[in-house]
Order: C-alpha cells, then sequence, then structure tokens
C-alpha cells in the first residue's frame, strides 16, 4: 500500500498541491477508514482494487470531497456533492463571529444554506436556538437537510426552497437575532483552479461582472428579516470589502469587516442604526 499510495502521490503532483495528502485520503476512502487508521494501522495491506479510479477522478481535477462525499467543517463532517459548494476553512471566521456576537440567539437564518454548514455548526453551539437554512437548489435543501439529520439538529434546524431575487420569498419567515450568508460572489471572468469551475455549481459560485450582484439584492432585504438587536454576517471575497461595506451602509447598517486566518477580509457584520 505504501507504493501505491507514493506512485499516486507522483502522479497526481501535476493537478494537486497536496498531492500526497490526496492519495492518503483517497486511499483512507477506499478501506472504509479514517485517514489516522490508515497510517497508523494498514500500511502494510494491499491496495484495494478501487484505488486506482479514485485517483482517476483526482487526476481530472474533481475535489477529493466530492469523490469521498465529505467534509468537515468547524469540526463537524458534512455531506457534499456537487449540488453544493464544499465548505472552506476560510468560511470558519463566520461561524466564530456569529457566535461571539449573539451568544444567546434564538433564531438563526442561513441564506444560501448549501450544504448547511454555516446554519448546523452555529447551531450546534447555540444550543438553545432553532434555525432555518434556505437555497434556490432543491437539491442544496436535500442535502442540508440530510446534514442536519446526521448531526442530530434536524429538531432545531429547517431547510425551505426559496430565492432572495423574488418577490415573497421571505414572508413567512420572520425576524431573526442572527443571519447568516455566503451568497455567490465570484466575478464572471474570474480565473479559477479547474476543480471549482469545472465540479462546484455555477449558480452558487458567479454573481454578475463584478460579483456583487447578489448583495444588491439580498442586503436591502435584511432590515425587515433581523429583529431590533440582530446581526448579519455575509462572507466577501477578499477584494470586495468597500464595495459591501457601501452597499450595507447606503441600506442605513452600521459596519465591521473581520479577516479570515489568513489575513484576507472575509466577513462583512452589518447591524441596524440606532
Amino acid at each position: 500500500m505504501t507504493k501505491a499510495i507514493r506512485d499516486a502521490a507522483a502522479e497526481l503532483a501535476a493537478t494537486s498541491d497536496t498531492a500526497r495528502l490526496d492519495a492518503e485520503v483517497l486511499m483512507a476512502h477506499a478501506l472504509g477508514v479514517s485517514r489516522s487508521d490508515l497510517l497508523l494501522r494498514h500500511m502494510g495491506d494491499p491496495a484495494p482494487a478501487t484505488y486506482a479510479a479514485l485517483t482517476e477522478r483526482r487526476l481530472r481535477h474533481e475535489p477529493v470531497a466530492y469523490i469521498t462525499g465529505t467534509q468537515e467543517f468547524f469540526g463537524l463532517p458534512f455531506g457534499v456533492g456537487p449540488e453544493v459548494l464544499i465548505p472552506r476553512a476560510d468560511s470558519e471566521v463566520l461561524v466564530e463571529r456569529a457566535l461571539a456576537a449573539q451568544p444567546d440567539a434564538r433564531r438563526v437564518l442561513d441564506c444560501g444554506t448549501g450544504s448547511g454548514a454555516l446554519l448546523l455548526a452555529t447551531l450546534a453551539h447555540l444550543s438553545g436556538a432553532e434555525g432555518i437554512g434556505i437555497d434556490r437548489s432543491p437539491g442544496a435543501v436535500a442535502l442540508a437537510a440530510a446534514n442536519a439529520q446526521a448531526l442530530g439538529l434536524a429538531d432545531r434546524a429547517t431547510m425551505l426552497p426559496a430565492d432572495w431575487s423574488q418577490e415573497g420569498w421571505d414572508e413567512t419567515l420572520g425576524r431573526f437575532d442572527l443571519v447568516l450568508a455566503n451568497p455567490p460572489y465570484v466575478e464572471a471572468d474570474a480565473d479559477l483552479a479547474p476543480s471549482v469551475r469545472a465540479y462546484e455549481p455555477a449558480g452558487a459560485l458567479f454573481a454578475g461582472a463584478d460579483g456583487l450582484d447578489d448583495y444588491r439584492l439580498l442586503i436591502p432585504q435584511l432590515a425587515r428579516l433581523l429583529a431590533p438587536d440582530g446581526t448579519a454576517f455575509l462572507e466577501i471575497g477578499a477584494s470586495q470589502a468597500e464595495a459591501v461595506r457601501s452597499l450595507a451602509e447606503e441600506s442605513g447598517f452600521a459596519t465591521q469587516v473581520h479577516q479570515d486566518l489568513g489575513g484576507r477580509a472575509r466577513v462583512v457584520e452589518l447591524a441596524l442604526r440606532t
């Protein structure tokens, strides 16, 4: 098995910056064990026949998370598939800031919930809260609901089909202490890695020529979704902080910008001016 992993890593080096890690994760998936179990207990075992096919998929730039069907986020395992974006560690700062701002939140809304990662990670740390995740993709709604069930949060998390570009989408939702959103924010002509452009859902990525189309739609609607002392947190692209702050302030919000672990602007916090 050591040779099979070494050979796969050598092949994947042309495709991935994390070739050895990818090779190990795919081998663990083929064996049905964790990567740590693979490294501690199975390196002397023969490679399973299914391993070569998994490596071939990765050579075609398919993301490892789609191949294995899972991705960890905020310490929790999430099922993922091509109907949703893969949750990324950079987004964890949004959850951290939301929890810090509203530690006693009772109602949480996640706009564009995808896999449910933002909502479910937040609810996992707010034992008294309930939440709603909305998405315009039926596949995403179904996957988020399955993740809520798998994480034991289905009694506090409701996933609904809704599209903030449509009239009346929020009429029955009420108001929330926290509104979270990771909307599409990629420019239409952005230079993306093949694993992103070819595999992740375009509808969750692209938002017009400047990547701001969905902020222009969503931000003016947030005032009617927030409780009087509520807070909204929007994920942004690294170069979009000032543009999104301007849109928010034009709509009557006070704003703060938060950086991710790489020091990039990642989240804009919005609160109603008093």
